[in-house]
């Protein structure tokens, strides 16, 4: 089947493909304009939980005797921790190695070590007690204590910090604007650079109670949750 095109239409197609060339882009494409700003928020929480590492040691002649006796220290320091319902208790490291010495130039096996690592976190007002009682019950070493804010606490301190990352970027847009005598108009592109929570405050190399000595003292201080927002504005 064959088709014809008249002549007026062929004339009015030609007419449309010419309009459609040059037709002007619409006013907002021709005149905008984008400001680009980075803002920055930053919340700071209270600790609450406290993350224990720990290790138990034992050394001696025989390497079957000190797994053996590393293993019996272990386990009673795992019946007080618990005992005291504690979370996200775990080992972090097992290890048996020799020792040597080196006496005129001979390397000679004077015995052997053994280390369990373990972890695990607590409410930071027990934390203290539980370090004692840990060290009475056959803990050799406090490796360290990070103090930690709680997940829930954390999560609002990001809306909370995006919030005010975002008003950051709003409020420097329209200083910058206004000093211009420009006015701001709406957002074109948002970007979300981060939002976390900072490394959390560490215990290291602290001299802890002894049996007779009161409880260890332990004060978490704050946790730090940032983050940054970058806006694309036109004006």
């Amino acid at each position: 089947m064959n088709t014809f095109l008249t002549r007026p239409t062929v004339a009015l197609a030609a007419a449309l493909s010419v309009l459609s060339l040059t037709l002007p882009e619409p006013a907002i494409a021709q005149n905008s304009r984008l400001l680009t700003v980075t803002g920055a928020g930053e919340v700071a929480i209270p600790t609450t939980i406290a993350q224990i590492r720990l290790s138990v040691q034992a050394q001696g002649d025989n390497a079957e005797q000190v797994q053996q006796e590393v293993a019996r220290r272990t386990t009673a320091v795992l019946e007080v921790v618990r005992d005291r319902n504690v979370e996200q208790l775990q080992t972090t490291g097992v290890r048996l190695q020799p020792q040597y010495s080196s006496q005129e130039g001979e390397r000679r096996l004077t015995g052997y070590i053994a280390t369990n690592s373990i972890a695990f976190r607590i409410a930071l007002p027990q934390a203290g007690r539980l370090i004692d009682a840990t060290l009475q019950a056959g803990a050799s070493r406090i490796n360290g204590v990070n103090f930690l804010a709680s997940e829930d606490a954390i999560a609002i301190a990001e809306a909370e910090a995006l919030r005010l990352a975002t008003q950051d970027a709003l409020d420097q847009a329209d200083v910058v604007l206004s000093y211009l005598n420009l006015t701001r108009q709406e957002v074109a592109s948002i970007n979300i650079n981060n939002a976390n929570a900072a490394s959390p405050p560490v215990l290291r190399n602290v001299a802890f109670a002894s049996e007779a000595a009161p409880s260890t003292p332990l004060v978490g201080g704050d946790q730090t949750v940032s983050a940054t927002v970058t806006l694309e504005i036109n004006y």
